[in-house]
This record gives structure tokens, sequence and C-alpha cells, in this order.
């Protein structure tokens, strides 16, 4: 058994995301406290921690690979550009053989 199913680089990010939602639902039971009027600063702290160490866990991670599924609209948006310019030079071609003599 070369290959761990709970491979460091798959697990760390998705422990990341558990930490942060953890922190957001502390940071929100930090609101409901201090809309109760008894504020727990223990949960603010804690919720802070947790999201900061979640958000330093996800980006620990690599970016995943291009899943291609908006490929052809950048092949659209390139060849609409390049049009473009072609359009453009050939105007500008254009006015340069336009003789203005009298």
């Amino acid at each position: 058994m070369d290959q761990d199913p709970y491979d460091e680089r798959e697990i760390t990010p998705r422990i990341g995301t558990f930490l942060f939602v953890l922190g957001i639902f502390l940071f929100i039971l930090f609101m409901a406290s201090d809309f109760a009027d008894q504020p727990d600063f223990d949960l603010l702290v804690i919720s802070l921690i947790l999201l900061v160490v979640g958000i330093a866990f996800r980006r620990r991670a690599k970016a995943p690979p291009s899943s291609g599924r908006f490929n052809w609209i950048r092949k659209l948006r390139e060849e609409a550009k390049k049009r473009k310019e072609e359009k453009e030079n050939k105007k500008l071609k254009d006015n340069d053989k336009i003789d203005i003599s009298f």
C-alpha cells in the first residue's frame, strides 16, 4: 500500500474549510450573545483564531486544475478581439491609401 488514502495535501484544505466554517459559526454565536446584551468575548477570540487558521490551511492547497468548461467562451472572446483588431488595421490601411490631392 504505497498510496495513503488520506494524503496530507488533500486533507489539509478540508481541515481548513472545517475550521473556517466553525469560526463563522462561533462568530454568529458571539453576535447572538451581543444582541442579547451578554457578549461573550471568548467566542469572538476563538472564532477569529479559527478563521485565520482555516484561511491559512486553505491557502496552502494548490489550485485545482482547470476543468475546461468555459474554454469556448474564452476562444470566442479571443476571436472577436482578433477580428476587431484586423478590422481596425484594415481601416487604417484604407485611410492611408486615400489620396487627398487637388
